[in-house]
């Protein structure tokens, strides 16, 4: 149950929320929107965006370039960013992922939070959110869309939210 005076940590996996977007819906999502719901008139302490960072930079452009453009847009909307460069390795496979930076942040955090809110359907958090359950006793919010979020973090949460019924929080191309 929300209450006013809960902290509220917010950390997003922006790759995985971005593509559901986009290839569920035809959509991108208003990340301040977003903030704002999850948030419900408790104390937001801090809402961390984890982003990876494909576009070089040249310095050349006085024009931000997309990527650049949406970094900043969450900058904007009082979101930190967390960004890592996308590795590429010979062959050209590519990786990037922040699920063990996520973790990390949300368990140093947790101490001085009473609600932990994961955004995202990555079942690999699992067991995140038991040892914040458990082990650290707090209320743990999950939030993706539902038709690529895990079933079994749905089920673990405290609460879950279905991204595409929160109003105003998906906008279409």
């Amino acid at each position: 149950m929300r209450q006013k005076e809960q902290r509220v940590g917010i950390f997003i996996d922006v790759q995985n929320l971005y593509h559901s977007a986009k290839n569920l819906y035809r959509a991108r999502v208003n990340f301040k929107e977003l903030v704002k719901n999850l948030t419900a008139s408790r104390k937001l302490i801090r809402a961390i965006a984890y982003v990876v960072k494909t576009e070089s930079t040249d310095g050349g452009s006085a024009q931000p370039t997309g990527e650049a453009a949406f970094f900043d847009a969450l900058k904007d909307a009082g979101i930190e960013l967390r960004v890592k460069d996308i590795q590429i390795f010979a062959g050209g496979a590519m990786k990037a992922d922040w699920d063990v930076g996520m973790a990390v942040d949300a368990i140093r955090m947790s101490d001085f939070l009473d609600v932990v809110v994961l955004v995202t359907g990555d079942g690999d958090f699992l067991p995140l959110v038991d040892y914040l359950k458990w082990g650290k006793g707090r209320v743990v919010e999950v939030a993706s869309f539902s038709r690529t979020g895990s079933g079994k973090m749905k089920e673990v949460a405290d609460m879950y939210i279905p991204i595409e019924e929160i109003p105003k929080v998906l906008i279409k191309k």
